[in-house]
């Protein structure tokens, strides 16, 4: 301990990092685009938590950036409920849903956007524009106006007219995504597949050409099935088409001309992730001869060029270890990217320079380096021989010694998906935990994306067991090698990631608290309450239907609450669509009538993920007292933020 140091127990550190800091800091950045006339003006949505957690359009232009959507527009889509490619440019104009009501608008220059689709139950995404017959094309996904029907929506393929008309285009599967326009505008792509697969399993790439009515002729199948998985399909200046398909186990560029499939660049490496929401690009072109793409090796991602004559990959120069999607422009690749000192940014890399540009940052403000800790990338064996990896975070902060010889407490998160991928860009959410001396430990359990098919497969009928296994084997790894308190392991995780952790507080006595956010309790409810997108997605991680019910009674830890003895605290979205609040009040009545420590905040007007600044604030508040009361590490003089059942006295 020095003198400018002051002693404190792991898990009490005073933090500058305050939860108004996390949220006030925290800007979601997504879907970038490009347009103007020279298709030099770069595009993308910025997440507003002070303004309800509503999405806006920002645009670059020359030096100076606008604000294409204000106040009470939100640019966000519904489609599948996760959403994503909410809006589209051509030139100057832009194209966008509004969430409130679910209509297309239409923007030009200065003028106000406005609506010109009609009110209705149909919900659009991943737009394109057919500038030629003066429309959009678009996945279309038509609900039952009764809610009381229960009807599974509707998804097509379908042209949407600047004056409202709606043809639908292509029809017949459960499922469609990304819709492409080849470059002459004679003919379309696009990407479909059917229940019970999720697109990740098994998907089909289709092309067709159009008629002069502008509908499509004779629609074939050019690649996919139900065992490979097509992403991203891309027309090339000269009007090939590319794909991305994980065919060779792991997600690799493909093309499709003269009637044959040809892989490009054959590498043990992810060229796309897993289609959970719309409009994401891993790759562009620069040139008929030249791709610029990003790709994920153990879980970090690269940038480099692909000459396609060659083959040959070559590296671009950037800071970055994880890159979320990337657009091509003239001289320029503009990119959405963070490494471990670095958070989420829009960057642009000029090709000749290869200067890197920042346009907007999720974090503007950062706190002193000595208060954030830089993650190490961890493999690590797990059950059955198995490896898996994970982002450790040791515990940081510059003002505060811990007294010798003690260990920190370890937060082990499991991310949401489940087919998710825990990246190390710099977060504030997770520098408050461990600027107060916690340490946290990110994992990428069997099932994750970035480490090919066989890893995400690895999930396959296993949900609740492979995921929590690598869990545990990643604590135990840390508490082997004396960087956590075996006594001070918690587990938390948001969705997919709550089941996780309630099977590990429930069938193992590893960890000691727990925090679920907006988790999956029971199985079969989730079955009974899903929306389409995941209605049949347990048939592949629990079991198919005609033996699942056994299996769902012996992995749904409602149906074993005797058995969880550890406190937990819950945070529920009382509008959450995909998991729906009772999953969580269950869990929590059944520890309440147990008498096990837990607390429950519910919270109005938040979906499946919280959006709002004063609702980040009060989880992030609420989870540490949680622990910090459990552990008997909170100020006793310090007004309590939350009700906690069945304390002990």
């Amino acid at each position: 301990m020095t003198s400018s140091t002051l002693p404190a127990p792991h898990g009490a550190w005073p933090s500058p990092i305050s939860a108004a800091t996390v949220a006030a800091g925290a800007t979601p950045l997504s879907q970038l685009a490009l347009g103007g006339a020279d298709g030099r003006d770069i595009f993308w949505l910025a997440g507003r938590a002070s303004e309800a957690g509503r999405n806006t359009l920002l645009r670059r232009h020359g030096a100076r950036v606008d604000e294409l959507t204000p106040l009470p527009l939100n640019v966000r889509s519904r489609v599948h409920e996760y959403g994503g490619g909410a809006y589209a440019v051509d030139g100057d104009t832009v194209y966008f849903s509004h969430f409130a009501d679910n209509r297309l608008y239409r923007k030009t220059g200065q003028d106000a956007a406005q609506p010109f689709t009609a009110p209705g139950s149909q919900r659009f995404a991943d737009f394109v524009s057919d500038r030629a017959r003066g429309r959009l094309i678009a996945v279309r996904e038509l609900h039952d106006a009764d809610p009381a029907s229960h009807a599974e929506p509707a998804n097509t393929l379908c042209a949407v007219g600047l004056d409202g008309t709606e043809t639908v285009l292509a029809a017949g599967a459960d499922f469609y995504a990304a819709p492409r326009l080849s470059p002459d505008g004679r003919s379309l792509a696009w990407i479909s597949w059917n229940h019970p697969r999720m697109p990740w399993q098994g998907s089909e790439l289709w092309l067709a050409d159009f008629l002069a009515d502008g509908t499509l002729a004779a629609p074939r199948r050019i690649a996919g099935g139900l065992e490979e998985s097509i992403c991203q399909p891309e027309w090339s200046p000269d009007g090939k088409l590319y794909f991305v398909s994980d065919r060779s186990g792991w997600w690799n560029l493909y093309r499709f001309s003269a009637e044959r499939i040809e892989g490009v660049c054959p590498m043990q490496a992810e060229f796309a992730g897993p289609h959970w929401v719309f409009g994401v690009s891993m790759y562009g072109f620069r040139s008929a001869g030249e791709i610029i793409c990003t790709y994920i090796e153990q879980g970090v991602s690269r940038l480099a060029r692909l000459l396609l004559n060659s083959g040959k990959l070559e590296a671009i120069a950037n800071p970055y270890q994880e890159i979320r999607e990337l657009r091509v422009g003239p001289g320029f690749v503009v990119l959405l990217g963070g490494s471990p000192t670095i958070p989420a940014e829009v960057a642009c890399i000029d090709f000749t320079s290869e200067e890197v540009e920042v346009l907007a940052r999720s974090i503007d403000t950062l706190p002193d380096a000595g208060y954030l800790s830089v993650p190490r990338n961890l493999s690590y064996p797990s059950a059955n021989g198995r490896s898996s990896y994970a982002f450790f975070y040791p515990p940081r902060n510059r003002d505060v010694q811990a007294p010798p010889g003690s260990k920190p407490p370890v937060i082990v998160i499991s991310h949401g998906g489940p087919t998710g991928m825990a990246a190390n860009t710099l977060k504030l959410a997770t520098q408050f935990w461990t600027s107060r001396g916690f340490g946290v430990l990110d994992v990428n359990y069997g099932g994750s994306t970035g480490f090919g098919r066989a890893y995400r497969d690895a999930l396959k009928g296993q949900w609740g067991i492979v995921d929590v296994e690598d869990c545990i084997a990643g604590a135990r790894y840390l508490v082997e090698r004396g960087l956590a308190d075996g006594e001070r392991l918690i587990i938390r995780g948001g969705s997919a990631g709550g089941l996780t952790t309630l099977c590990a507080l429930t069938f193992h006595d590893v960890f000691k608290l727990g925090a679920s956010y907006y988790g999956v309790s029971d199985l079969k409810g989730l079955d009974q309450d899903s929306h389409k997108f995941e209605s049949h997605y347990n048939e592949y991680l629990i079991a198919p239907k005609a033996e699942a019910d056994a299996v769902y009674a012996q992995r749904s830890p409602s149906h074993h609450t005797a058995r969880l003895a550890r406190p937990m605290i819950f945070f529920q979205g009382l509008d959450d669509k995909v998991v729906p609040p009772q999953q969580s009040v269950a869990m929590v009545e059944a520890l309440q009538q147990r008498g096990v420590p837990v607390a429950y905040v519910p919270l109005e007007g938040e979906g499946h993920g919280f959006r709002k600044a004063e609702n980040i604030i009060r989880t992030l508040e609420a989870e540490l007292y949680f622990y910090q009361r459990m552990f008997g590490l909170h100020d006793a003089a310090a007004p309590a933020p939350l009700h906690i059942d069945n304390l002990p006295q």
